[in-house]
């Protein structure tokens, strides 16, 4: 699948008030200051983007850069006490690390996430978990859950969702990215898969907000494409940035306004993402 694609037993109020908890009053931060030029170089990208309400981060996810860019702006928000939460396309909605204390080790933070390390390599994802917590802040799942899947994929409600225009671009973008392997009635379900991750990521941002801080969510490129994804689901009077994070040189299309800012990282080896696809599903 090409890399731009990529609760539970908590109530909304449990989560509301954990994070409000960990979040305003954090216990024994453990952070550690960026090096000061990493610090500066980071502010110097995040700062025209503030303030907002929530800040999303789209990356590649075979991009190493971007998972570490990721780190640096959560240690440079944590530092200057502005950030509220971290939310993940990661680990589903309903999972927080939120009682636990800063001390807390990296076993405990994927407990807490119920992480899958066969779907999100740890090493990658982890220092950026791992700084949140330390700094007392708490990271919330936000991915829907497997189990909402299937009900999503029949449910005609999500196709209203997102305006006609929008909804017809977001299934031209799930045809380009299983490689237009995909039969033509798969395009709606998957296409409704989509736009209930992108609500379920949505409504996990909403729930919380500070006054005054930050929420950040680190997902796949798509889902924090402004004019398609999780913005499209926000409630009207939440502020929100988005920023893509992009290996290599971009086409006149990426270059489009669907972001609100752009960081580049050198390009990675050439893949064939279709032939690795073809491979997964058999040709079919």
């Amino acid at each position: 699948m090409h890399p731009y694609f990529s609760i539970s037993h908590w109530s909304p109020l449990a989560i509301l008030v954990l994070v409000g908890a960990c979040a305003s009053k954090p216990e024994a931060p453990l952070i550690r200051p960026l090096d000061a030029t990493i610090a500066t170089a980071t502010a110097a990208r995040i700062d025209p983007l503030l303030p907002t309400d929530v800040l999303l981060i789209g990356e590649q996810h075979d991009a190493p850069e971007h998972q570490q860019i990721e780190q640096q702006v959560i240690a440079l928000l944590a530092q200057r006490g502005v950030l509220a939460a971290v939310a993940l396309e990661m680990a589903d909605a309903g999972r927080s690390t939120a009682t636990l204390h800063p001390s807390s080790n990296e076993q405990e933070a994927k407990n807490a996430l119920r992480w899958n390390d066969r779907a999100w390599p740890w090493e990658a994802y982890g220092p950026a978990v791992m700084t949140a917590v330390r700094a007392g802040v708490p990271v919330l799942g936000a991915n829907l859950p497997r189990d909402r899947m299937q009900p999503s994929m029949a449910d005609s409600k999500l196709d209203g969702q997102l305006p006609g225009p929008a909804l017809k671009a977001q299934q031209q973008a799930i045809r380009l990215g299983h490689c237009n392997l995909l039969p033509e009635s798969q395009i709606t379900p998957m296409t409704r898969i989509q736009i209930a991750k992108d609500i379920s990521m949505a409504n996990t941002l909403g729930q919380a907000l500070l006054p005054g801080k930050v929420v950040v969510l680190l997902s796949g490129s798509g889902h924090a494409d402004k004019n398609l994804g999780v913005a499209q689901h926000l409630k009207a009077d939440i502020k929100s940035k988005t920023l893509r994070l992009h290996a290599g040189p971009v086409t006149d299309a990426e270059k489009a306004e669907v972001f609100d800012a752009l960081w580049l990282t050198p390009a990675l080896p050439e893949k064939d993402y279709c032939e690795e696809f073809k491979k997964q599903t058999g040709g079919k």
